[in-house]
């Protein structure tokens, strides 16, 4: 009797959504390039040359390499489990990174020596340590997504979402809310409803039309300013820049207390993504993934950006919009000859900021939204635990940069003074410290105690324990006992669900009402809700 051999469906390299996906991604990371060319130029005061003809280029080289390889990691899963809708990662420049190397590394070393390149060579270092922090969690970060409960990762992930990339945007939206609105209407309706425009026109490109349209007839936008942006058009080619990376190395002790929490935020930011994908459909490989992002920090650090790349949120918002896996390497493409022929000075000329960010916005809907439908209903308030420090380090990152704008800082107006005004800001800066990874924690163990699993939350409590006593969360620093005070705590957490366990209580199995409607309960494993076979399929190496 012949055997049969399975057909394998052909795989286009581009398909209608992707034009959706790359309009409406290739806006996103359009954005974020803007953001952080605008930040080097201004803040520390980095020469034109420099931005243009090395920093940019290097991150341009990082994007596209990365974005070829997760269209790739795409191309070849779809071959595996014979699919032709994997949507390939979203991939570009960290976006809470950008400010944080800019104004927590860059800058007060820009003020204390008036150098912008002594500032640079920190900020190299900095990347570059990042980068092999991210390479050391690619070894680390599958144990803890295999043990780490569902609604946990996508909390944490959606805090990161609802404030640090939903929350500006729309505050830029407001600001200009007769370009802004109309184009986050139109996206709503393109990306959210299965309403199509004449001749399948992409969403996303026609978004930015008319948000672009409205704005120069509205006179937010400059003719003079155009013309001088395309006077800096030409061609760089990165190089090269180890004796600036050697230089910040050579004095890296002061820069660890921040790079070792943001690697550690870095693959654990990774860690839900890749979650994030799986709970859409797609199952990568998370150890491929973070030697990826790892890679990439160090590789672009090497050639002179100080910005390092990363997944980013909002995979399942792609995959909504039809993308599969052309959109990425096409932004990493595109986005990379932007790049090399200098050319975000004019685009921010012509685009007006208002007619971009509502992207922003729809991801963090999409991303807010998917961390509740994608978990068993019981599991919601341990979803809302994990956003609580997201949202508590953005509100304390605000609070900073009022008081900075005034010339002042926290410090200086006191503790008792903001809570005499209602602002309990001592208690939400320790809150938030190391945010994305308490979140996680804290959601981890409101899920197994409402599942009963006292045994895995005394577990999780206690490794909240050690976390803020060495200061990865809770802590201002890196060091020994850097809150002792939340680490007892933690530790009180532990020891009650410890006496709790001694009761044997029996586990708390998903029910049928815990589910939306295309959900079924893996009463296997209640904390992740996933089958045997995506077990297996994340198990895969390589």
């Amino acid at each position: 009797m012949a055997s049969t051999t399975p057909t394998v469906a052909p795989l286009p390299y581009w398909v209608r959504g992707d034009t959706n996906a790359f309009f409406g991604f290739g806006v996103n990371v359009l954005v974020n390039v803007l953001t952080l060319t605008g930040l080097c130029l201004v803040v520390v005061n980095l020469p034109e040359g420099e931005v243009f003809g090395t920093i940019l280029p290097a991150l341009g080289i990082a994007l596209v390499a990365g974005n070829i390889y997760y269209t790739y990691l795409a191309r070849r899963l779809a071959r595996r489990e014979n699919r032709s809708d994997v949507t390939a990662l979203p991939y570009g420049p960290s976006v809470p990174h950008m400010f944080i190397v800019i104004f927590v590394i860059m800058l007060p070393i820009y003020l204390r020596t008036q150098d912008p390149v002594r500032a640079w060579e920190a900020g190299l270092a900095w990347a570059f340590i990042i980068g092999v922090i991210v390479l050391i969690g690619a070894f680390v970060g599958p144990y803890i997504r295999r043990y780490a409960p569902r609604a946990a990762l996508l909390g944490t992930l959606a805090g990161i979402s609802i404030t640090f990339i939903s929350m500006n945007p729309a505050g830029q939206m407001w600001r200009m809310a007769w370009v802004a609105l109309p184009v986050f209407a139109l996206l709503l309706i393109g990306l959210l409803t299965d309403v199509r425009l004449p001749f399948n026109f992409p969403i996303g490109l026609a978004a930015l039309l008319l948000g672009t349209a409205i704005g120069w007839a509205g006179g937010a936008m400059s003719v003079p300013d155009v013309t001088a942006a395309a006077r800096d058009i030409a061609l760089a080619v990165p190089s090269l820049k180890l004796d600036l990376l050697g230089a910040g190395l050579a004095d890296m002790a002061p820069l660890l207390a921040t790079a070792i929490p943001l690697g550690v935020y870095n693959f654990t930011e990774g860690m839900t993504n890749v979650e994030s994908a799986a709970t859409a459909g797609d199952n990568y490989n998370l150890r491929s993934v973070l030697l990826a992002d790892g890679a990439g920090a160090v590789v672009g650090a090497a050639l002179g950006s100080p910005f390092p790349p990363a997944v980013y949120v909002g995979h399942p918002g792609w995959k909504a919009a039809g993308g599969r896996t052309g959109y990425s390497m096409a932004t990493g493409v595109v986005i990379a000859l932007l790049c090399f022929f200098g050319m975000f000075g004019l685009l921010g000329a012509i685009f007006p900021t208002a007619a971009i960010v509502p992207i922003l916005l729809y991801i963090g809907l999409l991303i807010g939204a998917q961390a509740f439908q994608a978990t068993p209903r019981a599991h919601a308030a341990a979803v809302v635990a994990a956003l609580i420090p997201n949202i508590a380090a953005w509100a304390t990152g605000q609070i900073d940069n009022a008081l900075a704008a005034a010339g002042t800082t926290a410090a200086a107006v006191g503790d008792d003074a903001l809570n005499g005004a209602g602002v309990v800001y001592d208690g939400l800066l320790v809150l938030g410290q190391g945010a994305i990874l308490a979140g996680l924690v804290l959601g981890a163990v409101v899920v197994f105690i409402i599942d009963r699993r006292f045994v895995r939350a005394a577990i999780f409590a206690a490794s909240g324990a050690l976390l803020s006593f060495i200061g990865l969360i809770h802590g201002e620093r890196i060091e020994w006992n850097a809150n002792g005070q939340v680490a007892l705590g933690y530790l009180f957490v532990a020891a009650i669900c410890a006496v709790f366990a001694l009761g044997r209580p029996t586990p708390r199995e998903p029910e049928p009402e815990d589910f939306e409607p295309d959900q079924e309960p893996d009463r296997a494993d209640p904390a992740h809700q996933r089958t045997d076979a995506d077990r297996r399929t994340s198990a895969l190496p390589g």
